[in-house]
Formats: C-alpha cells, sequence, structure tokens
C-alpha cells in the first residue's frame, strides 16, 4: 500500500510537471502586456538605455509552476527523480516541436487554407505556421535554459537543506527557484536573441532582469501554495511514510 502511494504520486507530480513545461513553451509564443492585465500605467523603465516594460511571454505565467513543482518533487524523490523527471521533460518538448513541425510541413487541404473571418479573409496555413513555428534558436535556448535551471534548482535546494534541515522548507524552496529562474531568464534571452537574432546585448540583459524581477515577484506569492500542496501530500502519504521518503531524498543526494 505504501509503496502504491509512493508510486503514484509520482505519476502525478510527474505527470503534472511535465504537462506544464509543454504547455508554457507552446503558449510562450504569445507576448503579452501585464500592466494591460493589470489595468495599470506601464511601467516604461529606462534601463541600459531602452524603455522597457513587463511585457513577457506567456510562458512566464506556467514556469513559476513548475519550479514550485521541482521543489516539491526534490523533497519527496530527490535529486534522481529531479533529473529524471527533467530530462524526460526535454525529450518530450523535443519530441512535440518535431511532430508539430512535420505538421507544418503536410500540404492544406485548400478549402481550409482561406477561412473567412468577422474581420476578414484569414490565411489559416500561415497563422499555424506563425503560431506553432517557433525559430530554431528560441527552441534551443528554452530547453537549454530548462535543463540549466533545473539542475541548479535541485543544487541549491540541496545545499540549503543541509544548513536548514527539514525546517524552513520557504527558504529552500524560494531561495533555489529564485537562483534558477535567474539562470533560466537570462539564458533562454541570450542564447535566443542575443545569438540567434543578433538583439544588442543591453536589449537582452534589460528584457531578462524585468522577466527576473516578475518571477521573484511570484516565486514570494506562490510560498503559500508550496506549503498548501506540501500539506495536502504529507496528509495522502501519512506522517510515517512522508518521513521516510523526505528522509530518503535526502540521504540519497
Amino acid at each position: 500500500m505504501k509503496e502504491n502511494k509512493r508510486s503514484i504520486l509520482f505519476v502525478v507530480l510527474g505527470s503534472f510537471f511535465i504537462a506544464n513545461a509543454i504547455l508554457a513553451e507552446f503558449i510562450g509564443v504569445k507576448i503579452f502586456s501585464l500592466e494591460g492585465t493589470l489595468g495599470i500605467q506601464q511601467a516604461n523603465w529606462n534601463i541600459m538605455g531602452y524603455a522597457l516594460s513587463f511585457n513577457m511571454t506567456v510562458g512566464v505565467i506556467l514556469w513559476p509552476v513548475v519550479f514550485v513543482m521541482t521543489d516539491i518533487i526534490n523533497e519527496y524523490y530527490g535529486k534522481r527523480g529531479v533529473k529524471f523527471l527533467s530530462y524526460m521533460a526535454a525529450i518530450l518538448i523535443s519530441y512535440a516541436f518535431l511532430v508539430v513541425y512535420a505538421g507544418i510541413q503536410l500540404p492544406a487541404a485548400d478549402f481550409w487554407i482561406n477561412r473567412e473571418t468577422s474581420t476578414g479573409n484569414l490565411n489559416m496555413q500561415l497563422a499555424y505556421t506563425q503560431i506553432f513555428g517557433q525559430g530554431l534558436w528560441i527552441i534551443i535556448g528554452s530547453l537549454v535554459a530548462f535543463l540549466i535551471g533545473q539542475i541548479t534548482d535541485v543544487a541549491v535546494f540541496h545545499y540549503l537543506k543541509k544548513k536548514t534541515g527539514e525546517k524552513k522548507l520557504w527558504l529552500r524552496a524560494t531561495g533555489s527557484t529564485l537562483v534558477s529562474q535567474l539562470i533560466d531568464s537570462f539564458v533562454v534571452l541570450f542564447i535566443a536573441f542575443y545569438i540567434g537574432a543578433g538583439w544588442d546585448i543591453k536589449l537582452v540583459l534589460g528584457i531578462g532582469l524585468v522577466n527576473y524581477i516578475y518571477k521573484l515577484t511570484v516565486a514570494l506569492a506562490l510560498t503559500p501554495l508550496l506549503y498548501g500542496v506540501h500539506r495536502i501530500i504529507d496528509n495522502y502519504l501519512g506522517k510515517e511514510l512522508a518521513e521516510t521518503m523526505m528522509r530518503e531524498a535526502h540521504e540519497g543526494n
């Protein structure tokens, strides 16, 4: 019974983790205005000579959730569990992009290409390609940043756990997320837009800083959620099994 609970929990957490990682990649093609969403005036901060506001990829909505899930998985399954799911997520994201690329190459049916809408004629093949056909450098950048961020998150999490023991979950979870998100924010932009698109390095750094400020704020705001999920899992596993799993996760790293 205990092993069943351990396995079921891993499947549930892992599925949610991978699903959110894949979704973040695909919805991330849209850029949204945080100020517009909140109904406030744009920041227009002058950063390194550029006027920047909180215009970000929609993927930033889900990535903080992914990193919170990383910390939860880390707590109960250790480095091995997180690394296994991270590699699986990267493989499945790559697979998903290959399938989408193949779908884009398929000849479209004539009646489907041109679609009459209330705003005029819409080329469905072009729209499909523009939405799903992300650039190669963006895909490479996001995958590299994801893996580096995950490995960093694991390392910082367990370093802080050795210092704090079983107490201060908020410190090791939030601390590891802030460090990993810092790396993730700049690596993806550097690869995708500095190397891949030739953007000015100051613009890349400025956008990375704005993105990180958002992620830092969200990570802090999600701390109560972290404790809530932790409590639900402890109740599901039972005190004895939960403590055993956390001890084994710590000793195995």
